[in-house]
């Protein structure tokens, strides 16, 4: 059983409702969701004239193959309605393998832990909140470490969750 780190996001549509139900998707493709961040709202990054992005972290175990699980994930995002158009650009749902355990991965569908992770404060706030003493495996530093040290000017607004 692997312990992976996801995070979830878009900004299209009812984006709270997109959450849940790409969570629900989750566990029923992929295996049981053992943790889940609050919901983060954050201005978009890199193309910023767009609606703000809903974030959430999950902490998912799993007993499929890393490349597997991301083909899987993908799927889910297709199902939803997904459509890659614009890199960056809006979206109904977007899901991150941000890393699996302590293991690296650099092929065609996977690059973990996700490049750019440690620069984006939107991911790392939310998982902050459920994983903050856990390593990236790349830099072995703590989550809380790598959000205190992050520079993204971005605010990240955590919302009142039901």
């Amino acid at each position: 059983m692997n312990r992976a780190y996801l995070l979830i996001g878009g900004n299209m549509g009812d984006r709270m409702a997109n959450l849940k139900h790409a969570c629900v998707e989750i566990e029923q493709r992929c295996g049981t969701i053992a943790a889940r961040s609050s919901v983060y709202e954050t201005a978009a990054w890199g193309i910023e004239d767009q609606p703000d992005f809903y974030n959430q972290a999950l902490i998912l175990n799993t007993s499929i193959f890393p490349e597997r699980l991301m083909q899987l994930l993908l799927d889910i995002e297709t199902s939803m309605g997904r459509t890659r158009t614009e890199e960056m650009g809006p979206r109904i749902i977007d899901i991150d393998i941000l890393f699996i355990e302590d293991q690296l991965f650099n092929t065609k569908i996977l690059l973990s832990p996700h490049p750019r992770m440690t620069q984006r404060r939107f991911a790392l706030e939310p998982l902050a909140e459920i994983a903050p003493d856990v390593r990236e495996p790349l830099t072995h530093k703590k989550i809380a470490t790598l959000l205190a040290e992050c520079t993204d000017p971005l605010e990240v607004r955590k919302l009142d969750n039901e």
